[in-house]
């Protein structure tokens, strides 16, 4: 039968994975006080032992070879049930979901909504709509956003904020996508959607061809701009909340989102080298964060917030069908 580690055991575990699955994350997260610091890292660290083990990858390097994804997906749910039930299960990346979970009020609902993202990219799923492309983001960072916000005390019943935190998770990940169009394309996914390929008269999979990078970089404007109404919201959501923690969310959107804004300003050189925010300027939003946990949210962040397309409400009712995935599975 598996032990389970102890308290600062797992919070070790957790560091380490947050240390070198990212850089950006890693960063933030210290401007935490030590309690919530040390319950964001173990619920980092589950997120990252998921999409690991459902990738075969190994803290977000290359994906592994492909085949038993769905096995994989399986199994890593069976492990979340467990760790939710109390039980042992042998890794600690889940046990300290169960510690977290148990201290933060985390649910199977939550994790399910994560999990299902998995489930998505097992099936070898492709959004064919801008609610599809919002839909599996809601899934894959949406939901840890929320997950994150009750992990940081936010009521449960606190729909807007917990919904301003989902914003956060959804700007994230369509950083992630402008981002990452070779390296998925590589791997034989493509997270914008057919109808926007479409649209730009791109034809399917055939987007990373050199003759239309123009059109990639209209496509990627797009997004980037959704990504900048969302991140608007957060603003507004990390405002209420007690000043380590609006300087902790503050640093990771302007580390993170600094990421779409330079894919964005590259233009047609945007996948010549992956790009990354430098230690400089890790630092430098760092401090730019503090300043801006100083001051009130100014109206322009009220008009942007107000171009978002997408509630979280509408997301979970789209994300209610996949849930069912996860159990045919």
């Amino acid at each position: 039968m598996a032990e389970m580690l102890s308290r600062p055991e797992l919070v070790a575990h957790a560091q380490r994975a947050i240390g070198k699955g990212s850089k950006s994350f890693s960063a933030a997260s210290r401007l935490f006080d030590r309690e919530t610091r040390e319950k964001v890292w173990l619920l980092y660290a589950w997120c990252r032992a998921c999409d690991d083990l459902a990738d075969a990858q190994d803290m977000g390097g290359a994906l592994g070879e492909q085949e038993g994804a769905k096995e994989r997906v399986a199994l890593l749910r069976t492990r979340t049930a467990q760790a939710l039930a109390g039980e042992a299960t042998g890794d600690p990346a889940f046990d300290g979901l169960g510690l977290v979970a148990r201290e933060c009020g985390i649910t199977q609902a939550h994790c399910d909504d994560v999990i299902a993202g998995f489930v998505l990219d097992a099936a070898d799923w492709r959004p064919r709509s801008e609610g599809d492309m919002m839909e599996y983001c809601y899934h894959v960072a949406g939901a840890v956003g929320v997950m994150m916000a009750l992990v940081m005390g936010v009521s449960p019943q606190d729909e807007d904020t917990l919904e301003r935190a989902c914003d956060l998770g959804l700007a994230f990940q369509l950083a992630n996508i402008v981002r990452d169009v070779w390296e998925d394309d590589a791997a034989g996914r493509c997270y914008l959607p057919v109808e926007w390929l479409v649209d730009v008269d791109i034809p399917p999979g055939q987007h990373m061809k050199p003759m239309y990078r123009a059109q990639l970089v209209e496509l990627v404007h797009r997004a980037c701009e959704i990504a900048r109404a969302h991140e608007a919201s957060a603003r507004i959501g990390a405002a209420r909340l007690r000043f380590r923690h609006r300087w902790a969310v503050l640093a990771a959107t302007g580390i993170y989102g600094g990421i779409a804004r330079k894919v964005e300003a590259a233009g047609t050189h945007a996948w010549d080298h992956r790009a990354h925010t430098t230690k400089a300027e890790k630092l430098g939003w760092l401090a730019h964060s503090w300043l801006g946990s100083l001051r009130p949210v100014g109206p322009h962040c009220a008009e942007e917030a107000a171009k978002r397309r997408w509630s979280l409400a509408e997301l979970r009712e789209r994300a209610a069908g996949n849930r069912v995935l996860i159990l045919a599975a």
